[in-house]
């Protein structure tokens, strides 16, 4: 837990006034034929907590314990590969081997490593993007600098803030910075391939840029994977704000969202550190579509 809680103290957000957004809508370039999308669900990492007090800011699970997962997704597109989500620092999964610890964090094999087993270099990857900017998401960041970067305007200032530039994590993503970027600006979506198969939604509270990836498969039908929206099984009902979330309001108000999102949409709900969501996604280096 110790390592956790060090590591959501430098990326944290405090509560502050939301930045002024304008409304925009950004469409890719068509240039390739339309297709329906696969959905490889890599494991990026396992945490063991021995208490899950911080998940709640109403202290509904003090003294709990809780083994959660950390996923990536590639997402395939004729038009382009999506990296959703980079995982723990494979550096910081190598340092756990105290079984006894508060926090047990383990990982079987590296993304650079699963990718592989797809024929897939970090290079051939054209998009980028994270739910938001916490360590356990950004871990292999670096890996994708040479892809365009789709990241919300809100997240990416903060990522880049003077605060953050002193954080021990900030050299994992800092290649970002000079990344060729698209900038989610205002409160729309962001069509990924411009054929409505993988849409960003914003969804801010927990981060002030966070995030969730709307897909629409082939023979499967639509998945919403919705980041940090819920960390456990049980606070998707229970509505449950995590003590270091951005802001309570907004949190509770994209909550809202993504209930009205996936009651519209008909989506399969992936709450992405819930490890029986991530078990009912077929078995990586097997795909969804």
């Amino acid at each position: 837990m110790k390592r956790l809680m060090i590591g959501l103290a430098m990326l944290a957000f405090s509560a502050c006034e939301e930045n002024d957004r304008v409304e925009a809508t950004v469409v890719p370039e068509l240039t390739k034929p339309v297709a329906a999308v696969k959905l490889f669900a890599l494991e990026c990492g396992r945490l063991h907590l021995e208490d899950i007090a911080m998940f709640s800011d109403e202290h509904v699970y003090d003294g709990q314990a809780r083994d959660l997962v950390d996923p990536c997704y590639l997402i395939r597109h004729a038009r382009g590969d999506l990296i959703w989500d980079a995982g723990i620092p494979p550096a910081l999964a190598a340092a756990s081997v105290d079984k006894d610890a508060e926090e047990t964090t383990t990982l079987s094999e590296t993304l650079e490593q699963q990718l592989a087993e797809l024929g897939v270099a970090p290079a051939d990857i054209d998009y980028f993007s994270i739910s938001h900017s916490h360590y356990d998401h950004l871990g292999n960041a670096a890996l994708f600098a040479g892809a365009t970067w789709i990241v919300d305007k809100d997240e990416r200032d903060w990522m880049f803030r003077e605060e953050a530039r002193q954080a021990s994590n900030f050299a994992e993503y800092a290649a970002l910075e000079s990344a060729k970027t698209t900038l989610i600006e205002g409160d729309g979506d962001y069509d990924v391939f411009g054929d409505g198969s993988a849409i960003i939604v914003q969804a801010p509270g927990h981060t002030p840029g966070h995030t969730v990836l709307l897909l629409t498969t082939a023979n499967s039908g639509k998945v919403l994977l919705t980041g940090d929206m819920w960390h456990l099984a049980e606070a998707r009902e229970k509505r449950t704000v995590p003590a270091f979330n951005f802001d309570r309001a907004m949190t509770l108000a994209s909550m809202d969202k993504v209930e009205a999102l996936a009651t519209a949409s008909g989506a399969k709900v992936i709450r992405q550190h819930v490890p029986e969501d991530f078990a009912s996604l077929p078995k990586f280096p097997e795909a969804l579509e």
